[in-house]
């Protein structure tokens, strides 16, 4: 038998293949730390002023630390995407 066949015949795509495996720990801690950065992003609702660069702006709190993490969550995927 060669390493890409089973004995079953099924070739690995069959009916059950690939459940339960989308429920790991680590995609669970990963969803569980996304909701407590938005509880802490929308908790913190008072303007803020933020300098970026050398404009000072005034914005919700909220919504500087939404951008952030999306800044942070787009480089990581860029990242991960190059290494794999």
């Amino acid at each position: 038998m060669s390493p890409k066949t089973s004995r079953d015949g099924g070739g690995g795509g069959g009916a059950g293949a690939g459940r339960g495996s989308s429920l790991t720990p680590g995609r669970v801690a990963v969803v569980a730390l996304a909701v407590l950065g938005l509880v802490f992003i929308f908790e913190n609702t008072r303007a803020t002023k933020i300098r970026l660069l050398i404009p000072e702006v005034t914005m919700p709190l909220w919504m500087a630390l939404l951008a952030t993490a999306v800044i942070g969550a787009l480089c990581g995927a860029f990242f991960v995407r190059r290494r794999g």
